[in-house]
């Protein structure tokens, strides 16, 4: 069996970032990953993808931004390329291939079971991040071909004809966008979701959510967290020219709006008639924000962005059977799965229960999961403030765990 005071499961961002907090304090640990050092980034994406984030908001623990290019946004390669040179050069332990099956509570500490044997620990940090499981909310058999965005490449590698994106957060957005450039027609079904523009007042709109303190808030001060943590992702996309990807750059492109996705009936897709409430809703939240931000800058002239137009008439339905739609494509999330820890460690609705990354098992933490501790929790970028305070909640640990065994 092999040994590590501390066992990290997951070597994307927040497992790499973890493993320079607590290796730069002496505890002896190992990170487990699956696949290869950022997978998901890797094969869980498609090829075009950018950051979302500007470079200049992507520094991890001890590796500030140093390039030529702060404002600009890192393709995927480039972004795995920059873990793989992270994990190197403070020389994190990671395996990679190693796929936990299960993690248990033993009597000092954890029993972990893996693709490579079994591990001893006496401490777990879970850092597999929030895009876990795919969410598809409906199933088509027989039909068009159905896939989630985290399974999407390119357009060349759809069936020919329509495409249904169902999702308008930033995957749906972006996928839509990169179809209806290629000539595709493409539908989108739209539900929840927060739309804000990639510049505002000459700044990108991350410049003004961190200055103002809003990617930094803590999960206490939100009136509802439960809620918080429930909102669609921004509407945004990381193109090099910082140009809009929301609905009305789409139906400039001659994309389709259509309300959120009610069910599978008689071989149609039905949608909800709820595409209006849904844009007004979107939009008076992108008015307040920019209010405020207008406020931040002092400046009295208030900013003015064209809003989406209404559809004066969308879908309700769609035919399964009559080719107009070939693909579907399920931009609709992800959940978590964690069968492979003890059911102490999780809360009624099958999540991980923490209070900001500390469970209430003895010893096992979380990190990379939205709204851990802060509003950007989740973010490249915010992750090594969350990982410095796990690290000292570790190293606690230990030394509580140590005094004991002595």
């Amino acid at each position: 069996m092999k040994r590590a005071d501390v066992v990290i499961v997951g070597a994307g961002q927040a497992g790499l970032a973890l493993s320079h907090c607590i290796g730069r304090i002496g505890i002896e640990h190992a990170v487990l990953e699956r696949g290869r050092i950022g997978e998901r980034w890797r094969s869980e994406s498609w090829r075009t993808l950018r950051l979302l984030t500007p470079n200049w908001l992507n520094a991890l623990p001890g590796s500030p931004y140093e390039g030529g290019d702060p404002d600009g946004f890192l393709d995927k390669q480039a972004f795995v390329a920059s873990l793989e040179a992270y994990a190197g050069r403070w020389q994190a332990p990671v395996e990679c291939g190693v796929e936990v099956f299960s993690s248990r509570r033993t009597g000092d500490g954890f029993v972990l079971e893996t693709s490579a044997g079994a591990w001893s620990a006496k401490a777990v940090v879970v850092a597999t991040g929030h895009c876990d499981r795919p969410s598809i909310p409906f199933a088509t058999r027989g039909g068009p071909l159905g896939i989630h965005a985290s399974q999407y490449r390119s357009p060349g590698e759809l069936p020919p004809g329509g495409v249904l994106v169902v999702g308008a957060s930033s995957s749906g957005v972006q996928i839509a966008d990169e179809l209806a450039r290629t000539g595709r027609r493409v539908t989108l079904s739209v539900g929840k979701h927060t739309r804000l523009p990639r510049l505002w007042r000459g700044k990108d709109i991350f410049f003004w959510l961190c200055r103002m303190g809003f990617m930094a808030q803590p999960l206490e001060a939100l009136a509802n967290p439960e809620s918080a943590r429930r909102q669609p992702s921004l509407q945004l996309a990381g193109r090099p020219d910082k140009a809009d990807v929301d609905l009305a750059t789409l139906q400039a492109l001659g994309v389709e709006l259509a309300g959120r996705v009610r069910g599978i009936a008689d071989r149609e897709i039905v949608f909800a008639d709820d595409l209006a409430p849904q844009i007004a809703a979107a939009e008076a939240k992108q008015a307040r924000l920019l209010a405020e931000i207008d406020r931040f800058a002092g400046d009295a002239r208030p900013g003015r962005r064209e809003p989406v137009a209404v559809p004066s008439a969308w879908p309700q339905r769609l035919s399964l059977t009559d080719g107009s739609i070939r693909t579907i494509i399920w931009a609709t999330g992800y959940a978590r799965s964690f069968g492979w820890l003890e059911p102490l460690a999780l809360g009624a609705d099958g999540e991980l229960a923490h209070q900001g990354g500390v469970t209430s098992v003895p010893g096992l933490y979380a990190l990379g999961f939205r709204f851990l501790r802060k509003r950007d929790s989740n973010f490249i970028g915010g992750v090594g403030a969350d990982a410095q305070a796990i690290a000292a909640e570790i190293s606690r640990y230990l030394d509580r765990d140590g005094r004991q065994a002595a």
